[in-house]
């Protein structure tokens, strides 16, 4: 990690220990510096730094929802609203919790997306109805069910040569 003033950058080193960890972060410092052929107090006290710095944010175990027996829709949503009333309204949908991701897009207009899930089409259309749409400043919603998924992932950190 080198340190530009005071911007933080990532090295190659940095990229692939992140590269792992993303891979499968209950590695230890250990089987990651093995890999890389680094100790594996090279490798404890770069993701310590990375994560002072912010670039490692969360570890979070991801859940299969339908192994547990918890069948979900996934819905897209795009928004119109009053332009003053944009950041009001995506802020509110952010803290419901069947909201997954909530996000201020331009194109021809201003809009809101956000991705929600519920138990059921019901459940989706009372979310909907009585959340989202009575927020001031909501002109219009578009709903798409998503039927198929053919990838669902994050973005992970790419090294140049890849």
């Amino acid at each position: 990690m080198k340190s530009k003033s005071q911007d933080v950058s990532l090295d190659d080193l940095d990229k692939q220990i992140l590269r792992l960890l993303q891979e499968d972060a209950k590695q230890t410092y250990g089987e990651i510096g093995n890999k890389l052929k680094f100790a594996h107090s090279t490798v404890y006290d770069r993701i310590q730094k990375m994560e002072q710095a912010g670039f490692i944010t969360k570890y979070e175990a991801i859940v299969d929802t339908e192994k547990m027996g918890i069948p979900l829709i996934t819905a897209h949503m795009i928004i119109t609203t009053d332009p003053k009333e944009t950041e009001n309204i995506a802020n509110k949908m952010a803290k419901y919790s069947q909201v997954l991701e909530v996000a201020t897009s331009f194109s021809e207009e201003l809009v809101i997306t956000a991705k929600v899930v519920a138990k059921d089409q019901a459940e989706l259309h009372s979310f909907v109805a009585r959340s989202i749409a009575p927020l001031p400043g909501v002109l219009r919603i578009r709903t798409a069910i998503v039927t198929r998924k053919f990838k669902e992932e994050r973005f992970r950190v790419r090294l140049r040569k890849e």
